[in-house]
């Protein structure tokens, strides 16, 4: 039976955003990470839009009964934690600020319910496409393995020594799969940063970040679904976000515009804490 319910004003029941999030969520057939690790997008083109809770509300109310949403260990949203590393002189913030391409980040990230952790280089290139590498490591730490080193020397000509930690993220992930295996949609939202030069934190307010995955040029369900909701594509980047809501003496001309379009979503003022 699909489960559907009309939002209006009044939340059935009571219930407050997440909870109607959390009870839609339910109410999608469960994929496990065994069946989503045989989609594999082999022409892949990512598009990320941002939009509120509400609007996540009315997708997932779209979604019924055409998405598989990921269930890890019995849960459907997973715990992430995130941590950036840059050089001394901020060179990966800097490539994306001044709209270099192709440009790279490095970054630790630790799927929290499971404890597994991955060094990561992402790299986006001159058409757009990002390509990610990734090692497994033992924690957040990086620093002492020499395998650390080949593997960041080989991608971005930098040892572990030549960058340091600069802003840690956490935050909350749904992950959708539409029927026909074409896509794969995640879901991003409770982003809470933390900046390792500053000390300060920031938390994105009701902004939820979308970024769907699929096969070349394939139809898209959710595509049509957005257009619906009029949510339209829009780039965000977590490092850099998070950087500019926590150090205002970073370069952010080019950030400035967008903050204040994002505050909108978010309900709050992002730049409050600068």
């Amino acid at each position: 039976m699909i489960f559907l319910y009309i939002c209006t004003s009044e939340p059935p029941n009571g219930m407050n955003t997440d909870q109607r999030i959390g009870t839609l969520l339910e109410h999608l057939e469960p994929i496990t990470l065994e069946q989503m690790s045989e989609i594999r997008l082999m022409n892949r083109t990512d598009t990320k839009f941002v939009t509120d809770k509400e609007n996540l509300v009315r997708l997932l109310e779209l979604t019924q009964g055409k998405y598989f949403a990921q269930v890890i260990e019995g849960n459907r949203v997973a715990n992430y934690m995130t941590t950036y590393w840059d050089t001394d002189g901020h060179r990966f913030y800097l490539e994306h600020h001044n709209g270099r391409a192709p440009r790279q980040k490095v970054r630790v990230r630790t799927y929290l319910d499971s404890g597994i952790t991955f060094l990561e280089v992402k790299t986006k290139n001159n058409h757009g496409r990002t390509k990610k590498k990734r090692v497994k490591v033992d924690d957040q730490s990086i620093t002492g393995a020499e395998g650390n080193n080949e593997f960041l020397d080989s991608l971005v000509h930098l040892k572990v020594e030549d960058m340091h930690p600069i802003v840690r993220n956490r935050f909350h992930r749904i992950t959708l799969v539409n029927y026909a295996k074409t896509e794969r949609l995640t879901i991003d939202y409770d982003v809470n940063f933390h900046n390792f030069e500053t000390g300060k934190e920031a938390d994105t307010g009701q902004l939820v970040i979308i970024e769907l995955k699929r096969d070349g040029n394939v139809f898209s369900p959710v595509l049509e679904m957005l257009r619906q909701l009029r949510i339209k594509p829009s780039g965000f980047s977590k490092y850099c976000i998070g950087n500019v809501m926590t150090n205002r003496r970073l370069k952010q001309n080019m950030f400035k515009q967008k903050l204040v379009r994002l505050s909108k979503l978010a309900h709050t003022d992002l730049r409050s804490n600068q």
